[in-house]
């Protein structure tokens, strides 16, 4: 694992950092008029399929027997265990790309790499900011070259907590909304930026506390997963139960402390 860490983690910068070349290419020009929308207010644009391509190229050449889930390509909500067997690359050309449409800067490329349905590397590269996050198992977090960690603050009670809307999962949006009363009432604040693998990366470097979404696809949060536990941070699902690549919800904080505190101002439980 070692050795294949070594060799993928570049592989995967590049990959991510020829998304970001096709995001700067198209960013102002692309607007949501442009884009399908894939349901609704969930687009894809040219530029997500360029960025794709682009990143598919790059690891197609370096490591041709491994398989890739990519956002476009993969079929949403349907994503079996057999996919995942074995080094498989998880993809997001494109996370934030409402956000892309409208000229807001929160977006970037996510890619990792996961073995067996683990997560073992992940990058994650802002074009509009040109920040690079990344980690591998084993050997910390990292942007833009210098080590991260999670921030020390105990408590939620003055904690910035971030989120995401379940837009993609209607059903849940009522719960959702109770539940964001409930975090908004007990902590420091609450953020949703429109693009959970950031999201997950301003957990690692200490400028969220925690963070929860209802519902992400593996592509969403599989590098992020990576990054925050290398920063000292913990991910679990909202629900009982270990996390993994399967899509569902998605929970972090900066220490098992305010994990659980966090878990228990989201369901309401005592």
């Amino acid at each position: 694992m070692e050795a294949l860490i070594t060799q993928a983690l570049p592989t995967a910068r590049a990959a991510a950092l020829a998304a970001v070349s096709v995001h700067r290419t198209h960013a102002n020009r692309m607007t949501v008029a442009d884009a399908e929308e894939k349901s609704r207010s969930d687009y894809v644009s040219q530029t997500d399929l360029e960025a794709e391509a682009a990143i598919v190229d790059v690891l197609r050449a370096r490591f041709p027997d491994h398989g890739i889930m990519a956002e476009e390509s993969a079929a949403e909500g349907e994503i079996a265990e057999t996919e995942l067997e074995g080094p498989v690359w998880v993809v997001d050309p494109l996370d934030g790309t409402a956000n892309f449409l409208h000229g807001h800067p929160m977006y970037a490329a996510s890619v990792a790499l996961a073995v067996d349905g683990r997560p073992v590397l992940g990058v994650v590269a802002s074009g509009s900011t040109g920040d690079v996050w990344w980690a591998g198992r084993g050997r910390g977090a990292w942007k833009n070259g210098r080590p991260i960690a999670v921030s020390a603050l105990a408590g939620l009670d003055k904690a910035l907590v971030g989120t995401g809307f379940p837009f993609k999962a209607e059903s849940l949006i009522t719960p959702y909304v109770g539940q964001l009363g409930r975090v908004l009432a007990a902590t420091g604040g609450v953020r949703r930026g429109g693009a959970a693998a950031l999201d997950l990366c301003f957990l690692a470097e200490g400028t969220f506390e925690a963070f929860w979404e209802l519902f992400l696809n593996p592509w969403d949060f599989a590098a992020g997963w990576v990054i925050v536990e290398e920063a000292g941070g913990v991910m679990s699902r909202v629900e009982p139960g270990p996390l993994g690549l399967a899509p569902g919800s998605v929970m972090g904080a900066n220490g098992e402390a305010s994990l659980e505190a966090l878990r228990l101002l989201v369901t309401g439980a005592e």
